[in-house]
């Protein structure tokens, strides 16, 4: 299934700090800051894409052209941290917030859910053709600043797996063609078991 998705908020922090990224780039200098802040998120973004999942909160939009057959929507990018609201478009061109009344919100399963309410059911509007569902949904292990170096909840492993990205790409930050940089079978094999393979 070809997903239809939207970044609305951006993270505003990352699963790594600058300070952390130097120490394990034993970089003391100040001259490769701005290069190395571009570094970790470049790599945070690539785990994301990897995991099928995302690390920071930020929200999204996802689209879906009709209702689910199942009395269950699932929302990609885990971890599901809520659903702000769902909307949807009739023929006619009139969008309408469908009560959060109408469904649960599953946050614990991966990936995350939403299901209808008891008795409930999906709304019966002839939709638009395409779009005519949007779900806004907030994903993410955290965001929290308020300690110091990472206060995050994002697992240890998936961590290390972007450290040793981190490095490779510092290293090697001029690599094309045969010697362009690969995952090697150390970070796969610490980012595999969180890999999200519904999608």
């Amino acid at each position: 299934m070809r997903l239809k998705l939207a970044l609305i908020t951006a993270p505003t922090t990352e699963p790594i700090v600058l300070a952390t990224a130097k120490a394990h780039l034993r970089v003391t200098a100040t001259d490769d800051d701005t290069l190395i802040t571009g570094h970790i998120k470049a790599v945070r973004g690539a785990v994301e894409d990897y995991l099928g999942r995302r690390l920071i909160t930020q929200t999204w939009d996802y689209f879906i052209d009709e209702w689910p057959a199942s009395d269950y929507i699932d929302i990609p990018y885990p971890p599901l941290v809520s659903i702000t609201n769902i909307k949807y478009t009739d023929s006619s061109g009139t969008e309408t917030t469908w009560a959060a009344t109408n469904y649960i919100v599953d946050i614990k399963g991966e990936p995350g859910r939403v299901y209808l309410e008891y008795l409930k059911s999906w709304p019966t509007a002839t939709l638009r053709p395409v779009n005519g569902i949007v779900v806004r949904c907030v994903a993410g292990y955290g965001d929290d600043s308020s300690s110091n170096p990472e206060p995050y909840d994002v697992p240890e492993q998936i961590i290390a797996g972007m450290k040793l990205m981190l490095g490779d790409l510092y290293e090697n930050r001029e690599a094309t063609g045969e010697k362009a940089i690969e995952v090697n079978p150390t970070v796969k094999a610490l980012l595999q078991p969180y890999r999200i393979f519904t999608w």
